[in-house]
């Protein structure tokens, strides 16, 4: 019963501040008279989404996939990256200027660059750059968590002539574990972002990005708005996903 309390008062905050906040947005959309292309009313963002309903979902599907690939790439990247940077010196010495470059690399630049370097007709360039924007929180966190490990649990397994891909599995990685968690849902909603971003800026037909142009050339800003609110919830979906994950390993672990 007290578990159930505690997630009800835990999630009604929010959600009041949420009816709150869209009250305060129509009353203020309706008394200054502002318009549509400088910001439409909830209602009408929601009732175009409710209308465009399966051309949302099947947008989604395409920035949702390209997000999946690229935060796959980028998490797996990141964490193997960070054994080896905390396994040789010179390997950790090397990555901190390469990932301090790509924290500073501008998305924006990148997909039209990428875009030439690829095909325009194929979704590559898009996976591409939301595999760089989850490799740089995945890759720091993990490092940071594999630097965790207390000298006594490695020497003890030395002494009883652990080999180090032993120590990994049995030690490193089982105390790494909520850190590459922590990463790996920052990415998971930075990975729709990128993904969104790289389509706003050209490629294949298909992706939330890609409608935003079109919905927004056309001056249906509702309708621009809808797919907004479509790579919201999807990017909710994937850090919800990433969290009960995380959740389910950690106490199955026991940590």
């Amino acid at each position: 019963m007290k578990a159930a309390f505690g997630a009800t008062r835990g999630v009604i905050p929010p959600l009041l501040l949420g009816v709150v906040t869209l009250l305060l947005w129509q009353l203020a959309v309706a008394a200054f008279d502002i318009k549509p292309f400088v910001l439409p009313s909830p209602t009408a963002i929601g009732d175009q989404f409710v209308n465009n309903l399966p051309t949302v979902w099947s947008n989604s599907l395409v920035t949702g996939f390209n997000s999946l690939v690229g935060l796959l790439i980028g998490a797996v990247l990141g964490i193997l990256l960070a054994i080896l940077a905390s396994l040789v010196r010179v390997i950790d010495e090397l990555s901190s200027a390469v990932v301090a470059a790509a924290m500073v690399l501008p998305i924006v630049a990148l997909a039209p660059v990428l875009y030439s370097m690829f095909s325009a007709s194929q979704q590559t360039a898009r996976q591409l750059v939301a595999s760089l924007a989850v490799f740089v929180p995945v890759y720091v966190n993990t490092l940071k968590g594999l630097r965790q490990v207390r000298p006594v649990h490695r020497d003890l397994l030395r002494a009883h002539a652990a080999s180090t891909g032993q120590t990994i599995r049995v030690v490193t990685l089982p105390t790494a574990l909520p850190f590459i968690f922590t990463g790996v849902r920052i990415a998971s909603s930075l990975a729709v972002i990128a993904a969104v971003i790289a389509e706003y800026f050209g490629g294949p037909i298909g992706g939330l990005g890609k409608s935003i142009t079109t919905a927004a050339a056309g001056s249906n800003y509702p309708l621009a708005w809808a797919y907004v609110l479509g790579s919201i919830l999807l990017g909710l979906v994937f850090y919800l996903a990433v969290l009960g994950i995380e959740r389910w390993v950690l106490r199955d672990r026991g940590t």
